[in-house]
């Protein structure tokens, strides 16, 4: 049996507005751990937020870039249109509750093959999904405000808009690892596992009538799946060359390697390596509390840090229903 190179998700990353605003809704509202705080690389005068599990853990990262004045995006063919999470079988009614009490808009929980479905969106319009299932064996993370047996798990799936899924599906099965695992009308389900893990799912939803979508606040950048080690980063990163996909070369992002590649249908889709993680550079208990710069730019601090607007965690303000 050969060796399993890419193990499923590891992180997501989209487009913000207000930082601010950002942080109460992924920490207070969702309660999400914030485990990093540092910039954009690519773009200093911005932060990038890092939003997990307790340690970060491949499978449980979404991330964000929030740009003052940044346009509002749509959403189309050629993008990561929907991010889910994943909650216990049994907090559909908890979650109902917790989103109508701070008022954020919601679908009607709908039934989509073993799963119970809330979608709904963030402050900037970003889409998003709650899915209750019983496979998830994944342990909770709370700061408290959310009862532990109703908390947030990590990623259930990522939802591909295309406008047709043959090439895709090619470069997920052959190139990337995963299986076919099911169907329901537009919609085709693919995991790195035969029975389709949490944290390991992508559903292609195939439409040629959609328009295609353009980048802004309130859609995703790309996705990044996970592999184990660097030599497996560049077995994949070969397996992309020879089958014509155009791959760039590895860069250090600090808590994990990349490259990066579009897909057929236009996403862009990074491989990102576990180690070494998100304790790199803070200890557990103190994830997420000051703003880590890469190496290059310590000289700097001072005057990145003015352009930077200050954030902090108001979780007081985010109890859950009694």
């Amino acid at each position: 049996m050969s060796k399993q190179l890419i193990t499923g998700l590891h992180h997501v990353t989209a487009m913000a507005g207000s930082p601010q605003q950002n942080v109460d809704f992924y920490t207070g509202i969702l309660g999400l751990r914030l485990v990093k705080k540092t910039v954009n690389f690519d773009a200093p005068d911005v932060y990038h937020l890092y939003y997990g599990d307790e340690t970060g853990q491949p499978g449980s990262i979404l991330t964000f870039f929030p740009f003052r004045n940044i346009r509002p995006g749509t959403t189309g063919l050629g993008q990561a249109a929907v991010t889910a999470f994943s909650i216990p079988k049994g907090s559909v009614e908890y979650w109902l509750k917790r989103l109508e009490q701070f008022g954020i808009g919601h679908e009607a929980p709908r039934h989509r093959f073993d799963e119970t479905v809330i979608s709904f969106a963030d402050p900037d319009g970003l889409k998003l999904e709650l899915v209750a299932n019983g496979r998830d064996e994944r342990a909770p993370f709370t700061y408290g405000h959310i009862p532990l047996e109703h908390s947030i798990r990590g990623f259930y799936s990522v939802e591909l808009w295309e406008s047709a899924y043959e090439r895709t599906e090619s470069l997920l099965a052959n190139q990337l690892g995963h299986q076919f695992v099911a169907e329901s009308g537009p919609r085709r389900r693919y995991s790195t596992h035969a029975k389709g893990k949490p944290g390991q799912i992508i559903d292609i939803l195939w439409d040629g009538k959609k328009t295609f979508g353009f980048g802004g606040s309130g859609t995703v950048h790309h996705i990044a799946f996970d592999t184990p080690s660097d030599e497996d980063q560049l077995v994949v990163r070969e397996k992309l060359l020879s089958a014509g996909h155009q791959a760039t070369p590895v860069l250090d992002r600090q808590y994990f390697h990349s490259i990066y590649f579009r897909e057929p249908g236009g996403v862009l889709f990074e491989v990102a390596t576990t180690p070494p993680g998100f304790l790199y550079d803070e200890d557990k208990a103190h994830l997420g509390e000051s703003l880590k710069l890469p190496p290059w730019e310590e000289h700097r601090r001072g005057y990145i840090e003015s352009l930077l607007e200050p954030i902090t965690l108001n979780l007081e303000k985010y109890a859950s229903p009694s």
